[in-house]
Protein backbone atom coordinates (compact mmCIF):
# COMPACT_ATOMS: atom_id res chain seq x y z
CA UNK A 1 0.00 0.00 0.00
CA UNK A 2 1.39 3.40 -0.67
CA UNK A 3 1.83 5.41 1.87
CA UNK A 4 0.19 8.97 1.61
CA UNK A 5 0.55 11.00 4.83
CA UNK A 6 3.05 11.46 7.72
CA UNK A 7 1.78 12.86 11.32
CA UNK A 8 4.34 14.36 13.43
CA UNK A 9 3.26 15.91 16.93
CA UNK A 10 6.60 15.34 19.13
CA UNK A 11 7.86 19.12 18.37
CA UNK A 12 10.03 21.55 15.85
CA UNK A 13 12.97 19.26 17.23
CA UNK A 14 12.05 16.33 16.19
CA UNK A 15 10.40 16.61 12.97
CA UNK A 16 12.27 14.93 10.20
CA UNK A 17 13.08 16.96 6.52
CA UNK A 18 10.61 17.93 3.86
CA UNK A 19 10.08 14.70 2.32
CA UNK A 20 10.25 16.23 -0.84
CA UNK A 21 8.22 17.52 -4.35
CA UNK A 22 5.80 14.78 -4.18
CA UNK A 23 4.61 15.77 -0.73
CA UNK A 24 2.98 19.34 0.54
CA UNK A 25 3.89 19.91 4.59
CA UNK A 26 1.08 21.35 6.61
CA UNK A 27 1.92 23.15 9.93
CA UNK A 28 -1.26 23.15 11.75
CA UNK A 29 -1.42 25.82 14.79
CA UNK A 30 -4.54 27.06 16.96
CA UNK A 31 -5.57 29.03 20.06
CA UNK A 32 -2.40 30.74 20.18
CA UNK A 33 -4.40 33.96 22.00
CA UNK A 34 -2.21 36.59 21.07
CA UNK A 35 1.03 34.84 22.32
CA UNK A 36 3.96 33.41 20.31
CA UNK A 37 5.38 30.18 19.17
CA UNK A 38 8.50 28.51 17.22
CA UNK A 39 7.26 26.58 14.48
CA UNK A 40 8.68 24.24 12.56
CA UNK A 41 8.72 25.17 8.40
CA UNK A 42 6.70 23.80 5.59
CA UNK A 43 4.83 24.69 2.57
CA UNK A 44 2.00 25.60 4.29
CA UNK A 45 0.43 27.24 7.83
CA UNK A 46 -2.96 26.87 8.91
CA UNK A 47 -3.98 28.76 11.91
CA UNK A 48 -7.54 27.41 13.11
CA UNK A 49 -8.96 30.30 14.86
CA UNK A 50 -8.64 32.02 18.36
CA UNK A 51 -5.53 34.19 17.54
CA UNK A 52 -6.13 36.69 20.01
CA UNK A 53 -7.45 36.39 23.99
CA UNK A 54 -10.48 38.46 23.51
CA UNK A 55 -9.74 40.12 19.44
CA UNK A 56 -8.60 43.73 20.50
CA UNK A 57 -6.63 45.08 17.38
CA UNK A 58 -3.27 45.46 19.49
CA UNK A 59 -4.06 41.80 20.06
CA UNK A 60 -5.11 40.86 16.62
CA UNK A 61 -1.37 42.70 15.30
CA UNK A 62 0.63 41.06 17.46
CA UNK A 63 -0.44 37.85 15.63
CA UNK A 64 -0.37 38.83 12.54
CA UNK A 65 3.05 40.45 12.73
CA UNK A 66 4.25 36.73 14.32
CA UNK A 67 2.26 34.84 11.11
CA UNK A 68 4.04 37.36 8.91
CA UNK A 69 7.32 36.53 10.06
CA UNK A 70 7.10 33.34 9.77
CA UNK A 71 8.97 31.20 6.85
CA UNK A 72 5.86 29.43 4.94
CA UNK A 73 5.24 29.83 1.03
CA UNK A 74 1.32 29.69 2.02
CA UNK A 75 -0.13 31.02 5.55
CA UNK A 76 -3.91 30.47 6.21
CA UNK A 77 -5.78 31.11 9.16
CA UNK A 78 -9.63 30.54 9.16
CA UNK A 79 -11.37 33.53 9.32
CA UNK A 80 -7.52 34.24 8.10
CA UNK A 81 -6.31 31.77 5.50
CA UNK A 82 -2.35 33.00 4.54
CA UNK A 83 -0.38 33.06 1.67
CA UNK A 84 1.79 30.74 3.49
CA UNK A 85 -0.15 30.92 6.59
CA UNK A 86 -3.95 31.08 6.50
CA UNK A 87 -6.21 31.97 9.25
CA UNK A 88 -9.78 31.62 10.64
CA UNK A 89 -10.70 33.23 13.46
CA UNK A 90 -12.53 31.71 16.63
CA UNK A 91 -14.56 32.66 19.03
CA UNK A 92 -12.32 34.65 21.59
CA UNK A 93 -11.76 37.01 18.31
CA UNK A 94 -14.48 39.18 19.59
CA UNK A 95 -13.99 42.30 17.77
CA UNK A 96 -14.48 40.76 14.12
CA UNK A 97 -17.91 40.34 15.64
CA UNK A 98 -18.31 43.25 17.27
CA UNK A 99 -21.89 44.98 17.18
CA UNK A 100 -20.46 48.60 16.43
CA UNK A 101 -20.06 48.15 12.31
CA UNK A 102 -17.29 50.50 11.94
CA UNK A 103 -15.30 48.39 14.68
CA UNK A 104 -15.91 45.09 12.54
CA UNK A 105 -15.14 46.89 9.10
CA UNK A 106 -11.74 48.16 11.26
CA UNK A 107 -10.68 44.46 12.58
CA UNK A 108 -11.84 42.65 8.89
CA UNK A 109 -10.08 45.06 6.74
CA UNK A 110 -6.66 44.99 9.07
CA UNK A 111 -6.60 40.84 8.40
CA UNK A 112 -7.32 41.09 5.18
CA UNK A 113 -4.71 43.74 4.03
CA UNK A 114 -2.59 41.49 4.79
CA UNK A 115 -2.18 38.85 1.62
CA UNK A 116 0.84 41.06 -0.12
CA UNK A 117 3.02 39.45 3.04
CA UNK A 118 1.63 35.97 1.72
CA UNK A 119 -1.38 36.34 4.83
CA UNK A 120 -4.87 34.71 3.26
CA UNK A 121 -7.96 35.40 6.22
CA UNK A 122 -10.80 33.24 5.35
CA UNK A 123 -14.43 33.75 7.05
CA UNK A 124 -17.11 31.18 5.69
CA UNK A 125 -15.84 30.93 2.02
CA UNK A 126 -13.14 29.17 -0.13
CA UNK A 127 -10.32 29.25 -1.04
CA UNK A 128 -7.77 27.79 -3.57
CA UNK A 129 -3.57 28.03 -3.85
CA UNK A 130 -1.03 26.51 -6.02
CA UNK A 131 2.31 26.06 -4.39
CA UNK A 132 5.52 25.55 -6.64
CA UNK A 133 5.32 21.86 -7.30
CA UNK A 134 2.36 22.24 -9.23
CA UNK A 135 -0.41 20.76 -6.89
CA UNK A 136 -3.28 22.45 -6.46
CA UNK A 137 -5.28 22.69 -3.13
CA UNK A 138 -9.24 23.53 -2.47
CA UNK A 139 -9.77 24.88 1.01
CA UNK A 140 -12.50 26.09 2.83
CA UNK A 141 -12.78 28.17 6.33
CA UNK A 142 -15.23 28.70 8.65
CA UNK A 143 -14.95 30.20 12.68
CA UNK A 144 -18.10 29.38 13.50
CA UNK A 145 -18.06 27.28 16.80
CA UNK A 146 -22.02 25.86 19.35
CA UNK A 147 -22.36 28.84 21.55
CA UNK A 148 -20.08 28.75 24.47
CA UNK A 149 -20.05 32.10 27.14
CA UNK A 150 -19.03 34.95 25.16
CA UNK A 151 -17.51 35.15 22.51
CA UNK A 152 -18.16 35.86 18.65
CA UNK A 153 -19.29 33.34 15.55
CA UNK A 154 -21.35 31.03 17.66
CA UNK A 155 -24.10 29.68 16.75
CA UNK A 156 -27.11 28.15 18.96
CA UNK A 157 -29.27 26.04 16.86
CA UNK A 158 -28.91 22.69 14.57
CA UNK A 159 -30.31 24.67 11.99
CA UNK A 160 -28.00 27.71 12.08
CA UNK A 161 -25.25 25.23 12.15
CA UNK A 162 -26.53 23.47 8.82
CA UNK A 163 -26.79 26.84 7.33
CA UNK A 164 -22.73 27.14 8.00
CA UNK A 165 -21.57 24.32 7.31
CA UNK A 166 -23.97 23.00 4.09
CA UNK A 167 -21.93 26.20 2.31
CA UNK A 168 -18.72 23.60 2.13
CA UNK A 169 -17.83 22.89 -1.25
CA UNK A 170 -17.99 19.04 -1.98
CA UNK A 171 -14.59 18.84 -3.42
CA UNK A 172 -12.89 20.60 -0.59
CA UNK A 173 -9.35 19.33 0.36
CA UNK A 174 -8.26 21.10 3.48
CA UNK A 175 -11.14 22.40 5.88
CA UNK A 176 -10.16 24.66 8.33
CA UNK A 177 -12.95 24.82 11.35
CA UNK A 178 -12.49 26.63 14.80
CA UNK A 179 -14.90 24.01 15.94
CA UNK A 180 -13.87 20.55 16.26
CA UNK A 181 -16.78 17.75 14.91
CA UNK A 182 -18.45 15.58 17.31
CA UNK A 183 -16.61 12.79 18.75
CA UNK A 184 -13.45 13.66 17.22
CA UNK A 185 -10.07 14.84 19.88
CA UNK A 186 -13.22 16.82 21.32
CA UNK A 187 -13.26 15.79 25.25
CA UNK A 188 -13.15 18.65 27.58
CA UNK A 189 -11.32 18.09 31.01
CA UNK A 190 -14.67 17.41 32.26
CA UNK A 191 -15.27 14.35 29.87
CA UNK A 192 -17.60 15.60 27.68
CA UNK A 193 -17.44 15.57 23.76
CA UNK A 194 -18.09 19.20 22.92
CA UNK A 195 -17.68 19.19 19.33
CA UNK A 196 -20.49 19.87 16.64
CA UNK A 197 -23.04 16.95 15.09
CA UNK A 198 -23.67 19.18 12.32
CA UNK A 199 -20.05 19.44 11.01
CA UNK A 200 -20.17 15.15 11.90
CA UNK A 201 -22.34 14.29 9.41
CA UNK A 202 -21.29 17.05 7.12
CA UNK A 203 -17.66 15.62 7.09
CA UNK A 204 -19.22 12.38 5.93
CA UNK A 205 -20.33 14.18 2.68
CA UNK A 206 -16.32 15.43 2.04
CA UNK A 207 -15.36 12.20 0.37
CA UNK A 208 -12.43 14.04 -1.05
CA UNK A 209 -11.19 16.05 1.89
CA UNK A 210 -7.97 14.95 3.00
CA UNK A 211 -7.18 17.21 5.99
CA UNK A 212 -9.71 18.78 8.49
CA UNK A 213 -7.71 21.34 11.05
CA UNK A 214 -9.67 22.69 14.30
CA UNK A 215 -9.11 23.62 17.65
CA UNK A 216 -11.10 25.07 20.45
CA UNK A 217 -10.71 22.29 23.02
CA UNK A 218 -7.21 23.37 24.73
CA UNK A 219 -7.18 19.87 26.23
CA UNK A 220 -7.37 17.58 23.48
CA UNK A 221 -5.00 18.76 20.89
CA UNK A 222 -3.15 16.08 19.14
CA UNK A 223 -4.09 13.92 15.40
CA UNK A 224 -5.85 10.85 14.35
CA UNK A 225 -6.59 9.38 10.74
CA UNK A 226 -9.72 8.59 9.92
CA UNK A 227 -9.87 5.21 8.40
CA UNK A 228 -12.85 3.98 9.05
CA UNK A 229 -15.75 5.11 6.46
CA UNK A 230 -15.99 2.76 3.62
CA UNK A 231 -17.29 5.38 1.00
CA UNK A 232 -14.30 8.14 1.81
CA UNK A 233 -12.16 8.35 -1.60
CA UNK A 234 -9.12 9.07 0.44
CA UNK A 235 -8.67 9.03 4.13
CA UNK A 236 -8.96 12.23 6.01
CA UNK A 237 -6.60 13.35 8.82
CA UNK A 238 -8.03 15.15 11.81
CA UNK A 239 -5.93 17.34 13.52
CA UNK A 240 -6.77 19.63 17.40
CA UNK A 241 -3.68 22.28 16.72
CA UNK A 242 -4.64 23.96 19.61
CA UNK A 243 -1.24 25.12 21.03
CA UNK A 244 -2.47 26.41 24.36
CA UNK A 245 -1.35 23.96 26.47
CA UNK A 246 0.83 21.22 24.44
CA UNK A 247 2.67 25.04 22.84
CA UNK A 248 3.48 22.31 20.01
CA UNK A 249 2.69 22.56 16.30
CA UNK A 250 1.20 19.64 14.81
CA UNK A 251 2.75 18.77 11.15
CA UNK A 252 0.99 16.67 8.59
CA UNK A 253 2.52 15.68 5.05
CA UNK A 254 0.60 14.33 2.83
CA UNK A 255 1.20 13.06 -0.70
CA UNK A 256 0.48 15.57 -3.68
Amino acid sequence: MIETMRIYREGIDIIPPHPGSDWTRFVCISDTHSRTFRIPTGDVLLHAGDLSSWGSLSQLFITVEWLKSLDHPMKMRITLICNGPSMVAGNHDVRLKLKRYQEVQQARTYVRSQTAAGLHYIEHEPFRFMLSSGREWKVYGSPAAPVYARGSFQYETTDEARVIYNRIPKDTDILITHTPPFMTLDRTSKGKHAGCHVLSNKLAELWNCRLHVFGHIHECAGAQINTNDPFRLVDRVSVNAAMAVTKRAIVVDLLN
